[in-house]
């Protein structure tokens, strides 16, 4: 489990292809001496486990799920990415509960700069705007947002300076494609609702609006 808080942006030092999987190695600043092998690292929102730690490189075994489910798929050598390791149970809760599973890529549609802030407007696949509100959370490349405004293709989200310039956003630009996950409550909700979404022929949506969920 993760918080959307990113800690380091890290390098990809090298991303072997194997076939459909591959071994990603990444440079980072984290303190490596506090890294142990089978330890949980989130990589661009991606959770995956250390297998090696070689001087400031951390090395991960990456399989064929993640690679066709995200943006690993165009991973390359000197690729910035942003890492976050795994929450310790007694640690401050200051982002969202973001699992490192992701749910599908977006893709970066329009940025817009006022008074020092950036605003960000994403597409998403067909399916995936329904785990998303107003003013609720989402991670992107793994970092903790509020969301601003949803949209029909999508949603909006503000960035102030500090994540712009400690995280991977500020090498965005129009039509990239980011790892996309949405807040884990909303579909554990959707989940527990089916029987009677099913019984009733209301979709989560209809029964939101009629004031059920």
């Amino acid at each position: 489990m993760f918080t959307g808080l990113i800690e380091d942006t890290g390098t990809v030092a090298a991303f072997r292809r194997s076939g459909t999987a591959a071994v990603l190695g990444i440079a980072t600043a984290l303190p490596v001496h506090e890294i142990a092998l089978g330890d949980s690292v989130a990589v661009n929102g991606i959770c995956l486990t250390v297998t090696a730690v070689s001087g400031t490189v951390l090395t991960f075994d990456v399989s064929p799920e993640t690679i066709a489910r995200s943006t690993f798929a165009a991973l390359q050598t000197g690729h910035k990415v942003n890492l976050e390791r795994a929450l310790r149970l007694g640690d401050r809760l200051g982002g969202h509960m973001v699992t490192g599973h992701v749910d599908c890529c977006g893709t970066l549609s329009r940025v817009e700069r006022t008074s020092g802030y950036h605003v960000m407007a994403f597409t998403l696949p067909a399916g995936f705007g329904r785990y998303l509100v107003r003013k609720g959370s989402v991670a992107i490349d793994g970092i903790s947002l509020t969301v601003n405004e949803v949209t029909g293709e999508g949603f909006t989200v503000t960035i102030i300076p500090h994540s712009f310039e400690k995280t991977t956003l500020a090498h965005l630009a129009p039509g990239a494609a980011v790892n996309i996950e949405t807040d884990i409550l909303g579909k554990y909700i959707e989940r527990l609702a089916q029987p009677w979404t099913e019984g009733t022929g209301l979709s989560m949506q209809a029964l939101a609006e009629n004031g059920f969920l």
